[in-house]
């Protein structure tokens, strides 16, 4: 499994961590210098999962042991916990307020802490995500990565992994201490030191030798009152209303990539900004203000700018391509310019 690799974890428990945390006036984030273990979501239960012990980082194998631990744990979700995480899924004022009423102290706000403190999530799906091209499996794995059911997925974290029974990964991210880039480099770097590592053998096991046996992971526990039930309820019924009103359909476009495009001397962002601006308005027959995002983080605190690529040009050529008077040369020539 993936996300078993050590080195991931040596990466992001010794950097800045971050949880962004619901307040009435508006959210705060939380940072912490580093942090020595990870939150497990698994069948409604929530889990401690210790990545070191007596101060060395767990190796894979040792990784793999702990997480196949939580699988096989048998405890049943604590009273109101199954959906406990639809809190983090709905209106950001009425689960500030429950964590001022129901989360402020005792056992309740130990759990929480430990969450809010946890190097990032880690969701273990009960499903075998299936990514077929000619099914529509992509689609719903991506839908499944954006929100899940409503309450199995932790929003607050900066991001959080999520697995699927037959190990396919994604990775869903939180947006307001970074723009999808930074998420999207890291996991690039991850997948790339995992592909090439070599680090499994021919069964699919994590490499490496449990020398020490790691603590036993630590099931959270809470004490949720009834009133409290009945407001994650009342998120679970947002959470799905707002899900419900989503509409996802992946297509997995294979016929040619960027080389192609590079070969035509074309950039390969304009390109699909202009194929996107034709298809509008082939579809819709109109244009409409399209916003394209501009990475500014060579700047100080710089993020992302707005690029507008419904220019008048991006108007003229896309209804120049369907005028058959317009020759495919003029066509053309407009595209490159």
């Amino acid at each position: 499994m993936m996300m078993c690799n050590s080195y991931f974890f040596k990466n992001f428990t010794d950097k800045p961590l971050i949880s962004n945390i619901a307040g009435v006036e508006g959210d705060t984030l939380l940072h912490m210098k580093d942090s020595t273990y990870i939150a497990v979501m698994h069948k409604g239960r929530f889990f401690r999962l210790c990545c070191y012990n007596k101060g060395r980082l767990l190796n894979s194998a040792e990784l793999q042991r702990q997480i196949q631990g939580i699988l096989d744990d048998p405890s049943q979700p604590d009273e109101g916990e199954s959906h406990l995480a639809a809190l983090t899924a709905s209106n950001r004022t009425q689960w500030a307020q429950a964590r001022a009423q129901f989360f402020s102290k005792g056992l309740n706000h130990a759990s929480l802490d430990i969450i809010d403190k946890a190097a990032f999530v880690v969701i273990l799906d009960e499903v075998a995500y299936d990514i077929d091209p000619e099914t529509d499996g992509l689609s719903q794995f991506g839908a499944s990565m954006l929100h899940g059911s409503g309450s199995n997925r932790w929003f607050d974290k900066s991001f959080q992994l999520i697995i699927g029974q037959n190990g396919r990964i994604g990775l869903n991210g939180e947006h307001s201490w970074a723009d999808a880039p930074i998420v999207g480099h890291f996991w690039e770097f991850v997948i790339c030191k995992d592909v090439l590592g070599n680090a499994y053998d021919g069964e699919g096991n994590c490499y490496g030798n449990i020398n020490d046996i790691p603590p036993k992971s630590r099931k959270l526990r809470w004490e949720i009152p009834n009133q409290c039930q009945t407001m994650i309820e009342s998120c679970l019924k947002e959470a799905q209303i707002l899900i419900s009103d989503l509409q996802l359909y992946i297509l997995r476009h294979d016929a040619y990539g960027k080389g192609f495009m590079k070969k035509c001397k074309l950039s390969p962002d304009a390109y699909i900004q202009m194929a996107m601006q034709l298809a509008y308005f082939r579809d819709a027959g109109k244009f409409c203000l399209t916003y394209e995002a501009s990475m500014t983080r060579l700047f100080k605190e710089g993020r992302t700018e707005t690029v507008r690529p419904c220019t008048m040009d991006a108007v003229e050529f896309a209804r120049a391509m369907d005028d058959a008077s317009i020759p495919v040369s003029k066509n053309l020539k407009d595209l490159r310019n």
